[in-house]
This record gives C-alpha cells, sequence and structure tokens, in this order.
C-alpha cells in the first residue's frame, strides 16, 4: 500500500479510480444500447408514432379541424386500426 500512496515510485492513489471510471463507462454503453434497442426493432415504429396517436396529437395541437379528424381517423382505423368485429 505505500508504492500506492508514494506516487513517485508506483502509479499513485489515484490507480484507485480507474475500476469506477470502467464501471461508469460500461454503465453508459448498456444504457445507450437498451434505449437504442427498443426503437430499432425491425418492422417497429418508434414509440409513440402510431398513425392515430399522431392524427389525435395533431388534432389536439389544432393543426386540424375536427371534421378532417374524423375523415382521417376513418381511413387510417381501415388500415391501422380494429379489425371488423374486435371489441375495444
Amino acid at each position: 500500500m505505500n508504492t500506492l500512496a508514494n506516487g513517485y515510485g508506483g502509479p499513485g492513489p489515484w490507480i484507485l479510480l480507474f475500476p469506477l471510471v470502467w464501471a461508469a463507462a460500461v454503465a453508459a454503453v448498456v444504457t445507450v444500447v437498451r434505449r437504442t434497442g427498443r426503437r430499432t426493432r425491425p418492422g417497429a415504429r418508434p414509440l409513440g408514432d402510431a398513425p392515430l396517436a399522431v392524427l389525435g396529437r395533431r388534432f389536439a395541437a389544432g393543426e386540424i379541424d375536427e371534421d378532417e379528424y374524423w375523415r382521417r381517423q376513418s381511413v387510417l382505423e381501415e388500415h391501422f386500426g380494429r379489425k371488423a368485429g374486435e371489441t375495444p
């Protein structure tokens, strides 16, 4: 332990911080991989980008009026919504 505290004959006390730095780096990489993995699955849209959700947000923001909302919703439900005979 005297060698670690000396600084002249050894690496110095800062060498004890290396395991913490490596642990933080690994945790950061794992976090980034998990977050990007959720959004980039093949065939899946990013969260919140469902066509009906986008339409609802546009209506709530006032970008489209009520008639436009209902017209587009009926078209989207034919393609992306519930199938005939399904209950909500």
